[in-house]
């Protein structure tokens, strides 16, 4: 049984290539022609560059000389660069019983309101235990309350709802641009 490793970079440069014709692109972005494959490699060497296959699915691959080097570096800056702008979005949780008392449901309050500020998401949940069930509507009501101390800050993103013997809503914080 052969073990196969899937390679990260599958860029085809110099003797790597199979194609035995390539339609190459010289160094400034001028069209060579069709060319063989040593014929590329040859003129690449005189001038101390690379033939890197730019479009492998092409017929006949199109092929470039460029310093693959250089290029390889600029394709990890401009990874790097795109990770910089992503933004992470985290979800936190907060926990609430249909029965909270005031001094709890405060400080669950100012924790939300934490997270928001920070940026992350809020996912606010009840969970009914026993025959706390038949009384839904103290469930949404707490909920209800949670949402309006929290308005100046985020915007509903999932309305309240049922998932078993839990009920949810997910708050948003409001984007300020």
């Amino acid at each position: 049984m052969e073990v196969s490793t899937i390679a990260k970079d599958q860029t085809q440069v110099n003797e790597k290539i199979r194609a035995k014709e390539l339609r190459v692109i010289g160094q400034n972005g001028d069209q060579l022609g069709l060319k063989s494959k040593n014929e590329a490699l040859e003129m690449a060497d005189r001038l101390g560059l690379d033939v890197v296959v730019v479009a492998p699915n092409a017929k006949p691959p199109v092929a470039r000389i460029m310093d693959y080097g250089k290029y390889k570096f600029e394709q990890q800056k401009k990874e790097k660069e795109m990770k910089k702008k992503q933004k992470i979005i985290n979800v936190k949780e907060i926990r609430l019983s249909p029965t909270i008392e005031e001094h709890d449901f405060n400080t669950k309050l100012k924790n939300g309101r934490k997270f928001l500020t920070k940026g992350d998401k809020v996912k606010v949940s009840i969970r009914f235990r026993g025959r706390a069930i038949t009384h839904k509507e103290i469930g949404q009501r707490v909920l209800e309350r949670y949402t309006e101390a929290c308005q100046d800050l985020a915007t509903i993103e999932q309305k309240p709802k049922m998932e078993g013997r839990q009920m949810f809503l997910m708050l948003a914080p409001i984007n300020e641009k």
